[in-house]
């Protein structure tokens, strides 16, 4: 007997809740997600009978296990390490490791969900996953991190492989502890292979790819406004956070003709009314890649304003980037950027909007653009570095921004096909549509498992 396909938003999210308690954040990002596609599969039986949509939302796999490390005073530490392998049906797992002490289970499956639907628009045969641990790296000396990297991948290299899981980097991981990750794999396998992402250029590192996230959530940004007769150029921009994305971003923003008013870290933000051009970008590198200081310090050097403690959201902008973290865009902040007129949004951070701060920006007719279309330019030169592993052979800077280029605009043009109603186009609908279909036509066919 068919069961009747009609599923309700609340029902479904009770059971989900129930099956996964205390994971608020993996509640929120299943709820962004089935807001529009449970709509979508009643529509379409098929995907109903075979119940996809409950699968999709259960991983895999969750691996957990224990990181033992010596510390410079010769202490035995312990973290928890963890790789939660959320869906390979259009490809291996793919999707970065996060070191931060507030680490959870619930963060790394919002992650892993959101990351699955992220890899699915790119195009690339790759699926979704997530990992890290809750070890941060800020305070440790250079020997502590390689020896935690280094008893990190004793346990994860069991798991990965270039045609099982291939990680990469993502918050507290960056090319410094990918490299150490990697040489551990090396030795373990006695293999050179394109395991992990991110890695230098001298041993098989792609070019932009610590770039990419920030180019290309811009050049998505670029492809909304130019399909709404707008563009970038002569545009004011407020950018969150002043890590590897939120730099690229204000770079690639710069680059286009976009007056940058503010950057910041979690101790408050700057406000530069003059904007921030390519020489006080360079300070902003040098604070926080190098010396590892607080924004605060931009001050010193250029006049603007150092706001403590506070987000940048106030400020009166035509475009708003963010690029920090989680739920860093709340209800409030959400209805003072829409009062203050601003045009659109693009996510550079992963959910850094909450669901009530994009009710507000799909009132208030704001362009609003999804996590998982906009940061997805970060994967999808990971996928182009796997590529070049494979092909045992490098790509030149302008071949790969071109293709960056190219990812952007098919995310882009699948967001527009499936959002748009009449002359509105929601892109997070578009985005959650789009990400669904590829990953639930190949759990079809693979059967019932």
């Amino acid at each position: 007997m068919k069961m009747t396909c009609k599923i309700r938003l609340d029902e479904f999210m009770a059971g989900l809740v129930r099956r996964n308690p205390g994971e608020t954040e993996f509640h929120q990002a299943v709820y962004e997600v089935a807001k529009d596609v449970l709509p979508f599969v009643e529509s379409r039986p098929i995907y109903c009978e075979n119940r996809i949509l409950e699968r999709m939302t259960e991983p895999d796999r969750i691996i957990i296990f224990r990181v033992s490390w010596e510390d410079d005073d010769g202490n035995i530490r312990a973290n928890r390490g963890y790789r939660v392998q959320f869906n390979n049906s259009i490809g291996p797992y793919k999707g970065g490791l996060r070191f931060d002490k507030g680490l959870t289970l619930s963060i790394l499956k919002f992650l892993g969900f959101e990351q699955t639907f992220k890899n699915s628009l790119t195009g690339l045969p790759l699926g979704g996953a997530k990992g890290g641990a809750d070890f941060n790296p800020k305070g440790k000396s250079e020997h502590e991190i390689m020896r935690f990297c280094q008893s990190f991948m004793n346990e994860l290299f069991r798991h990965i492989g270039p045609n099982t899981d291939i990680p990469a980097g993502d918050i507290g991981v960056g090319a410094r502890e990918v490299s150490y990750m990697f040489g551990q794999y090396k030795r373990l396998t006695n293999t050179v292979t394109g395991t992990i992402t991110g890695k230098g250029l001298a041993f098989g590192g792609s070019m932009i790819r610590t770039e990419a996230t920030g180019y290309g959530l811009v050049y998505l940004a670029d492809n909304i406004l130019k399909q709404h007769k707008n563009g970038l150029e002569g545009k004011t921009a407020l950018v969150s956070g002043s890590g590897n994305v939120a730099q690229y971003t204000i770079e690639k923003l710069i680059d286009s003709g976009v007056k940058v008013l503010t950057a910041s870290d979690s101790s408050g933000f700057v406000y530069d009314k003059d904007g921030i051009d390519k020489e006080k970008l360079a300070l902003i590198k040098q604070l926080k890649n190098v010396e590892r200081k607080r924004i605060s310090e931009y001050t010193k050097t250029f006049k603007a304003e150092y706001h403590e403690g506070q987000k940048p959201w106030k400020v009166p902008s035509q475009l708003a980037f963010p690029c920090a973290t989680q739920n860093e865009i709340l209800e409030l902040d959400a209805k003072a950027l829409a009062d203050n007129g601003c045009l659109a949004v693009a996510e550079g951070a992963n959910m850094p909007v909450s669901n009530e701060g994009i009710d507000i920006f799909e009132k208030a007719g704001i362009l609003f653009a999804p996590a998982k279309a906009a940061n997805a330019g970060g994967v999808a030169v990971s996928g182009l570095e796997m590529t070049q592993n494979s092909m045992r052979l490098s790509w030149t800077r302008k071949q790969i921004d071109s293709r960056l280029k190219n990812i952007m605009k098919h995310i882009h043009d699948q967001c527009v096909e499936h959002g748009q109603n009449g002359n509105v186009i929601n892109y997070r609908k578009g985005a959650n549509i789009a990400g669904f279909i590829k990953v639930a036509d190949a759990m079809i066919s693979f059967g019932n498992c």
